[in-house]
């Protein structure tokens, strides 16, 4: 699996190129992960709900074709696009979405934070407060999208937003529960742990 790092990029922009990744692929390209930021930008997944934005502000909103619901992107937050052919592997999108879940909470444990999951609520949470988000879009047995992981930012847009549909949806992020935390080297250590967990499936 190859992982790709792309820095700040613009959501849009990023988006229609996991699209058109996934409609080019052929039986034997390789899988992806793609390592970016994103600009702030919030982000409504195709079940998401216009109520769940509960104020408007400068921040733009896109319509994704992600599963979920609304999010916040930001600088700060480590975000992994999963460009993955499931048929390949023989595993099916419930199956992808505990393996992402899994590789957080081991990369979570490296640093001594403890962490769960919510039934009905996917994502990965510290003392009931969010700090992990998943929406992926499967696309002819292939995923794209994938999680965004909340590092070092300015959390404080969640407000505007019932995060991920939740109403009081309390959020956190990695540098408040552990010190020297760098978005680089998150990036490295969860990617690597994805692909150790999805090859050895």
């Amino acid at each position: 699996m190859k992982t790709i790092h792309l820095g700040l990029q613009d959501y849009t922009q990023t988006w229609e190129a996991m699209k058109v990744f996934t409609a080019e692929r052929q039986s034997d390209t390789e899988d992806e992960l793609w390592i970016v930021e994103h600009p702030a930008v919030f982000t409504q997944g195709i079940s998401g709900k216009s109520k769940n934005r509960l104020q408007n502000s400068d921040i733009p909103m896109v319509q994704s074709d992600r599963g979920g619901q609304i999010t916040y992107h930001a600088p700060g937050q480590l975000v992994v696009y999963c460009l993955i052919d499931l048929r390949r592997l023989g595993i099916g999108v419930k199956k992808m979405v505990s393996l992402i879940e899994s590789s957080i909470m081991d990369l979570f444990t490296t640093y001594g934070v403890e962490s769960h999951l919510k039934e009905g609520a996917h994502g990965v949470y510290v003392k009931d407060a969010k700090i992990a988000a998943l929406g992926l879009k499967v696309k002819n047995g292939a995923t794209y999208h994938g999680l965004s992981l909340n590092v070092n930012m300015d959390l404080s847009p969640f407000s505007q937003i019932n995060p991920c549909g939740y109403q009081g949806l309390a959020v956190t992020q990695l540098a408040d529960l552990t010190d020297n935390v760098q978005l680089k080297t998150i990036g490295s250590e969860l990617t690597q742990l994805l692909t150790r967990h999805v090859t050895r499936n």
